[in-house]
């Protein structure tokens, strides 16, 4: 049974720090190396739970090189989790779109303004992408193909606006619809993730 956003309203309320901005993405056929190693990546030492990563994250603008961005990463079955704290790297077309060949790729983004972007590539081809909060704008080359269960979900496309904002968890239910990996509470609290710095472009 397809999650609706109200399934993953919890995370606004858990994870407060990292809930008013990141991008979440899903990557099939890349391991956390791999996917570290083709993003240009450089190895850091792991850390555990997502409150000990968002803290690092914001480490380097303290620092002379902040140039660099931290993710945390970890294998979950046949996909990669990428962690971006503050960052939007998964949702970068010119970036994705090389990093994709022959995977499957699924990011969510949002920053402290609420702008949002939702992302699907497959091999180098931008599949759909729109912005959460107007879902009705979409774009590439199978813009409505997961019309419905985007309506199922909870996305909002008439003009009233709903009471409760739904859209960034729709968008964590969506990526689980189209990946079959939950996210979970015990997930980022619990794992001992990967990390990597990126160089910001």
């Amino acid at each position: 049974m397809t999650k609706t956003g109200a399934d993953y309203a919890w995370f606004e309320d858990d994870f407060p720090d990292i809930a008013e901005a990141y991008c979440f993405t899903l990557v099939r056929g890349l391991s956390p190396a791999e996917l570290t190693s083709r993003l240009e990546g450089r190895p850091e030492a792991p850390l555990q739970g997502i409150d000990a990563v968002v803290d690092a994250a914001f480490a380097p603008y303290d620092l002379a090189e902040s140039d660099r961005q931290l993710v945390a990463l970890t294998a979950l079955g046949a996909w990669t989790l990428l962690i971006e704290p503050n960052g939007y790297l998964g949702v970068t077309e010119d970036r994705v779109l090389s990093a994709s060949a022959g995977a499957s790729w699924v990011s969510h983004f949002v920053n402290i303004n609420g702008v949002g972007t939702f992302l699907w590539a497959e091999d180098r081809v931008l599949r759909l992408c729109f912005d959460p909060m107007f879902p009705e704008d979409r774009w590439g080359t199978a813009p409505d193909e997961l019309l419905d269960v985007m309506q199922r979900i909870g996305f909002h496309f008439d003009d009233d606006a709903p009471e409760t904002d739904l859209s960034s968890p729709a968008a964590f239910a969506l990526a689980e619809h189209l990946t079959g990996v939950a996210i979970t509470p015990a997930l980022l609290q619990d794992t001992t993730f990967a990390c990597a710095t990126l160089q910001i472009r």
